[in-house]
């Protein structure tokens, strides 16, 4: 699996995306005599591969609270401390680490995980920034909205039982390492910068997105028939589409119990948006509702760059010989009585 992400890194790390060369007003900016182009239907065309290559953290970070947006002098200085640390030989930063280690400018990236070692940066796409502090647009603070006392405590519950049972059986362990999926949606953690190309086959009466992680792949209907019966329950949950003027509008419910997101599972319920928004530049935005889970929807935009790179295989299983050691050594621990 890992040689052959390694390949992928190289070919994107060689190309410098278009939003890094803009200004950072100009970024995301629609220019005012561009239209989007069309399939043989009228629709607005979707079609192609989507880089999730946004260093924008899904949350606020504390110390910038109250700030929603960066100057473009800020932002410019955000670009150069990211090209010091992580455009040579540094170790590699994933997910919000690299926002993280830019904005706290730090001195050099260093890998704190015990000396097992790390990704060298020069293998990791670039990752790209622009105003927003946030990738949470709604609520205005960019937090995600505070858990019920019901999500805390079955969050909790969950915590304590992985602690005891952390590999009785490959059933404990999350459906990543299982290689089955790495959920919908992939917004926040790792969904930016590390395997995060999509690509969107388009036709009048379907849409299907294939994403680069673990090769998922959602054959979403644009019509209006009814969503499947409650009763059944899919890992990436139902989905229906429809247009909304140029936005692609996905209603997706009727999720397994054993999905999440955020703590969420059977009862979320997600609205997403598929926005040309100038050449090139795809919003994808998602609002997320589970009155079990969180004590009020949120939204969030995720900006997507048009890339020609191809998707490249995630060879999970073929690879994955993690699980035989992960449930070797939680036996060996077991008969040297540590648990």
């Amino acid at each position: 699996m890992h040689h052959v992400q390694t390949i992928a890194r190289i070919t994107r790390c060689a190309a410098i995306s278009l939003t890094l060369l803009l200004p950072a007003s100009l970024a995301h900016a629609q220019p005012a005599e561009w239209s989007p182009p069309r399939t043989a239907d009228g629709r607005v065309d979707l079609n192609g591969v989507w880089a999730n290559n946004a260093a924008t953290p899904l949350e606020r970070p504390d110390s910038l609270a109250g700030k929603a947006v960066f100057s473009d002098e800020e932002v410019a200085q955000l670009r150069a401390s990211a090209e010091r640390l992580f455009g040579g030989a540094d170790d590699a930063a994933f997910a919000d680490g690299v926002f993280n280690a830019v904005l706290a400018d730090v001195e050099k990236n260093v890998s704190r995980d015990g000396g097992t070692g790390n990704y060298s940066s020069v293998w990791m796409v670039d990752r790209e920034f622009e105003n927003r502090t946030s990738l949470i647009t709604d609520p205005l603070d960019g937090k995600v909205p505070a858990l019920t006392p019901e999500a805390e405590a079955r969050i909790e519950a969950a915590r304590v039982y992985r602690e005891a049972h952390p590999a009785d059986g490959p059933e404990d362990r999350t459906r990543q390492v299982r290689c089955i999926t790495y959920g919908i949606p992939r917004v926040g953690g790792l969904g930016a910068g590390y395997n995060s190309y999509y690509q969107i086959f388009q036709t009048p009466d379907h849409l299907v997105m294939l994403g680069e992680m673990i090769h998922d792949a959602r054959v979403i209907p644009i019509s209006d028939m009814p969503h499947a019966n409650e009763s059944i329950r899919l890992w990436h949950g139902d989905s229906r589409g429809h247009w909304d003027g140029d936005a692609l509008v996905v209603e997706t419910k009727n999720y397994s119990p054993k999905s999440g997101y955020h703590g969420a599972a059977d009862n979320l319920h997600m609205i997403e948006r598929f926005t040309l928004a100038g050449p090139g530049r795809l919003h994808y935005e998602i609002t997320v509702t589970d009155p079990t889970t969180w004590t009020r929807p949120w939204t969030a935009m995720v900006p997507m760059s048009h890339s020609d790179d191809p998707l490249f295989e995630y060879a999970c299983h073929e690879g994955n010989i993690g699980m035989a050691g992960i449930l070797a050594g939680a036996r060996v621990e077991e008969a040297a009585g540590g648990r």
